[in-house]
């Protein structure tokens, strides 16, 4: 029964949690290792795109909730997020029209992109504080959980609990569906073709009849539709804060190159091994050993290794081992 105990523990606040952020990042790390594959420099705003595309998709939220339009048991944020990904992606393409589009055409080195989207960064970050406020906002409604530790305990008769969030549930779903979605598209589309083939050899592409442009304007509006999404469930999961998307395109950026920059289906792995090893590292491990030794040896400390708070220590220390011992990434990206 202890052990059952243990295991139950572990899923609720390991393994479940890890799951949903993993779907997180791992929605995240693709649009950064599109942009990068394609367009060829790493896009530093991607983190306050989420930001922004999120804040589209609140106010879109509101205005339907005043409107007295809900989603039932869903959030209502699944129905303003189509509303909030045309909005960014409109955002995000003027973007590319003002900036991004001026230093392609002199083809300036990735490096100088690379700062170039520093600035469109602080720009877009500011953009979002003035227009919603740098407050949290919590815009979850609908039924909060799937099961609560209470039903779970009734059902199974065991002393701890499991709660599934209905975040969790959505976030793990809407996940696997994109990510379907986006290997489907590259590999039957004609587009996702063109897009494979302008990665793999600009030049040859171009002799093949490609249209580069359109390939730019395909590539920045999945991007941002992935930014939206992944945006939306963190914020649905936890809570929307500005400035939290600026950090968290590190462990984005940590699950983009663990994977292989360049690499779709590395970039959903590495999105998991971040997401499980920040949740293992900053996890207290007391209540879990607690129910596997016996009362004599029960630990008197958390068996924390490091405080949530450096949780994102954990993902620059994950990046820096894999930039010094493997830079091309689990599956041998750019």
């Amino acid at each position: 029964m202890d052990m059952l105990n243990a295991l139950v523990a572990f899923l609720n606040y390991v393994f479940v949690p890890a799951m949903a952020y993993g779907s997180q990042l791992a929605l995240g790390a693709l649009g950064l290792t599109l942009v990068f594959g394609i367009l060829r420099f790493s896009n530093f705003a991607h983190g306050d795109t989420m930001a922004f595309g999120t804040m589209c998709v609140i106010g879109v939220t509101w205005l339907f909730q005043s409107w007295g339009i809900s989603f039932g048991p869903l959030p209502t944020a699944l129905l303003a997020l189509p509303f909030g990904i045309v909005l960014t992606a409109a955002f995000v393409l003027a973007t590319d029209r003002m900036v991004y589009r001026f230093y392609r055409v002199k083809k300036a080195k990735s490096i100088i992109l690379v700062i170039v989207s520093t600035g469109v960064m602080f720009i877009t970050n500011g953009l979002t504080r003035i227009i919603i406020g740098p407050e949290e906002r919590n815009f979850l409604d609908g039924e909060r959980f799937v099961i609560t530790a209470g039903q779970f305990k009734a059902l199974t008769g065991l002393t701890e609990g499991l709660a599934v969030k209905s975040t969790v549930a959505i976030s793990v779903l809407v996940a696997a569906l994109c990510v379907a979605a986006l290997f489907w598209f590259l590999q039957r589309t004609r587009e996702g073709k063109s897009m494979r083939a302008y990665s793999d050899n600009e030049d040859l592409a171009l002799l093949s009849g490609i249209n580069p442009e359109r390939v730019v304007m395909v590539t920045w509006i999945i991007a941002a539709a992935l930014a939206t999404i992944a945006g939306t469930l963190y914020g649905l999961d936890k809570s929307f804060r500005p400035f939290i998307y600026f950090q968290l395109l590190l462990p984005i950026a940590a699950s983009a190159v663990v994977g292989g920059l360049g690499s779709p289906l590395g970039a959903i792995v590495g999105g998991f091994i971040v997401a499980f090893s920040e949740v293992f590292v900053t996890y207290a491990w007391k209540k879990v050993v607690g129910y596997l030794v016996v009362l004599d040896l029960e630990p008197t400390t958390l068996l924390q290794l490091l405080s949530t708070d450096y949780k994102f220590a954990v993902s620059f220390t994950i990046l820096i081992i894999v930039l010094l011992f493997r830079p091309t990434g689990i599956f041998k990206g750019k």
